[in-house]
């Protein structure tokens, strides 16, 4: 079984909402050709952006279904959504999510096992998953919800060596840590994509093998710039760097709200509309902290001789 994924850029796909909490699915389109305009190489569907512990499984099938009809195979799409406890409900779920035309369906760490148990319940509930899944191409998501479990190198090595898992979403956010899961991940068809933007020049220059994090429903032209950049033009490179990493401080304000309104900015039409954050803490201030964001981001690009993307989606 090889890799069916590219390495790059991959938005963790946020899910736009109409104003009466029902999946938008013509923002969520509009969503899609964002990202490939922006040159994007993969999408994360149904994943924490995607409040995928607000969706029942059908409205997850139905948005996974609608979401590789609209991307028209120009992205690597990998999708998650294995919110259950029970192991047997996730395998259901997983399958799902593959029959939907995920190229790889991701585990989500925390759903292995609960806080209290060991790694070894993580092996034994993955290998349960793999047996009943025999065709299935995996990723591995260290989601911070409903707790954070980072995956020490020893299960990294473990599920490198099975030859069934492709995509690993990072959330350590530690440069040194990601150093050594590139290492532990060399010789094998896993691949390291950094969520944190702050360390993600220098992880790009191990071994990384891209970003996938919520900034990317920012502004995912410039990960994609920077990409491309870090092995060949190091100027450049860390000056993206520099302004991505300062600009990722945004994640704070009551994300996913922000990033739609972000998209807002872009010109897609949406609603704030979120079933995992009370609207109520949605401040104006945020609102011009995002516009003002905005506005740097025009001024990067320009810098940078990049076209903004939304000329080449709303152009006409």
């Amino acid at each position: 079984m090889t890799t069916s994924i590219r390495k790059g850029v991959y938005p963790t796909m946020v899910t736009p909402f109409t104003r009466d909490n029902q999946i938008d699915y013509d923002a969520a389109a509009q969503i899609v050709e964002y990202y490939a305009a922006c040159g994007c190489d993969g999408i994360f569907a149904l994943c924490l952006s995607s409040e995928i512990f607000q969706l029942t499984d059908k409205e997850s099938t139905s948005l996974l279904r609608f979401i590789v009809k609209a991307n028209k195979r120009r992205m690597s799409l990998v999708a998650s959504g294995h919110t259950a406890c029970d192991i047997n409900a996730q395998i259901r779920q997983l399958e799902n999510m593959a029959e939907c035309g995920a190229q790889e369906t991701v585990l989500i760490l925390n759903r292995l096992a609960m806080d209290t148990q060991s790694e070894d319940v993580v092996r034994r509930n993955a290998e349960k998953i793999f047996k009943a899944l025999p065709d299935v191409r995996f990723g591995v998501y260290e989601c911070p919800y409903p707790y954070k479990r980072l995956a020490s190198n020893d299960l990294i090595k473990w599920f490198a060596d099975t030859g069934r898992v492709g995509f690993f979403k990072d959330t350590c956010c530690d440069l040194s840590l990601i150093r050594q899961r590139i290492d532990v991940m060399k010789g094998t068809e896993m691949m390291l994509f950094n969520a944190n933007s702050s360390t993600l020049l220098p992880s790009l220059q191990a071994g990384a093998a891209g970003f996938s994090g919520v900034m990317g429903n920012f502004h995912a032209d410039l990960y994609v710039m920077l990409h491309k950049l870090h092995a060949a033009d190091d100027h450049r490179a860390k000056t993206l760097q520099a302004f991505l990493s300062l600009a990722s401080l945004m994640e704070t304000r009551l994300y996913p709200v922000n990033a739609k309104y972000h998209f807002t900015l872009t010109g897609i039409d949406m609603t704030l509309a979120t079933r995992c954050v009370d609207l109520l803490g949605w401040k104006s201030v945020y609102e011009d902290e995002i516009r003002y964001l905005y506005q740097m981001e025009e001024i990067c690009r320009k810098e940078l001789g990049i076209k903004p993307c939304t000329d080449r989606i709303f152009a006409g």
